[in-house]
């Protein structure tokens, strides 16, 4: 910034107009950078920097529902691309329309510290193109985003507290549809948690992907308990709980994403469907650490 005023001095006083664009673009990079360095320090949380497990799950509403499941999922894999992130499926259940549920794993720097912001319900107001008639309908999706863990955190799972189920691996059909036993379902019996992973054609395979899926899902579901009694975090787990939704996508009778918590919004729906979630991301991040709470 020193630089570019003594520059633009030195401009002023030869009266040189042609460095003006030079400086203007100049300005605009600092400024990027400026906004990118300043949401990095906002995410300072002990499980930040790792990679995220993302869980979509579509509501009631059949068609509707798993359609709108599917175009969160296009969606956060092109955020994930836009940020040069890989996307790995573990799970998926299909339905008519589209997904009834899938779990992913985003792996990336920061990749957790960005995504924590989605977890919640997603509703989606539109004219249907499953209605013949025409009509408008509100479909809504849950999205959950948990860590994935590296060995320096310890979590104590005993054996005799998880169930372990095989079965066979579903698909469209052909070649996708395994002839063995290789998928993997671990319920954890204390906290009623069901993970499970049929993304591989290797039974052990399936099993450390749930394993480390399950981990994940502790970690959080202990430190959500642990803070329980803090009036901030259980305002915000309010906001998540069905019904609630943390955002709504207008397509029509106009077009507008709205964050409920932060109150960003932008007009251009389809640049957000395409991936753009950066103002939202950056938006949530800031209001979370100033401690707003509606």
């Amino acid at each position: 910034m020193e630089d570019l005023a003594g520059y633009f001095e030195i401009a002023m006083d030869e009266k040189d107009e042609s460095i003006g664009a030079e400086l203007e673009g100049t300005l605009a990079g600092l400024e990027k950078r400026f906004d990118e360095m300043t949401v990095l320090e906002l995410l300072s949380g002990p499980v930040d920097r790792n990679a995220a497990f993302m869980s979509i799950h579509a509501g009631a509403g059949g068609t509707e529902a798993c359609d709108w499941a599917g175009m969160l999922y296009r969606m956060y894999s092109r955020w994930a691309e836009r940020h040069g992130f890989a996307v790995e499926e573990l799970d998926m259940l299909e339905a008519e329309g589209g997904v009834k549920s899938v779990t992913i794993q985003i792996t990336g720097l920061y990749a957790y510290g960005y995504l924590k912001s989605e977890s919640g319900i997603h509703r989606l107001v539109r004219i249907s193109p499953f209605d013949a008639n025409a009509r408008r309908h509100t479909s809504f999706a849950s999205v959950y985003v948990f860590p994935v863990l590296d060995d320096s955190i310890d979590l104590d799972i005993k054996p005799e507290e998880l169930r372990i189920d095989t079965y066979r691996a579903g698909g469209k059909g052909g070649q996708k549809v395994n002839k063995t036993d290789s998928a993997v379902r671990i319920t954890h019996i204390p906290s009623g948690i069901v993970v499970q992973c049929q993304n591989e054609r290797s039974q052990y395979k399936n099993k450390a992907f749930a394993m480390s899926v399950l981990k994940s899902r502790l970690y959080t579901f202990y430190k959500e308990k642990q803070e329980a009694e803090n009036e901030q975090f259980a305002s915000e787990k309010k906001d998540i709980s069905w019904g609630n939704q943390i955002r709504s996508y207008t397509f029509q009778p106009y077009t507008m994403v709205k964050d409920h918590r932060t109150k960003f919004e932008v007009g251009n729906i389809q640049a957000v469907m395409d991936g753009d979630l950066d103002g939202f991301v950056d938006s949530y991040l800031r209001w979370a650490r100033g401690g707003e709470r509606e």
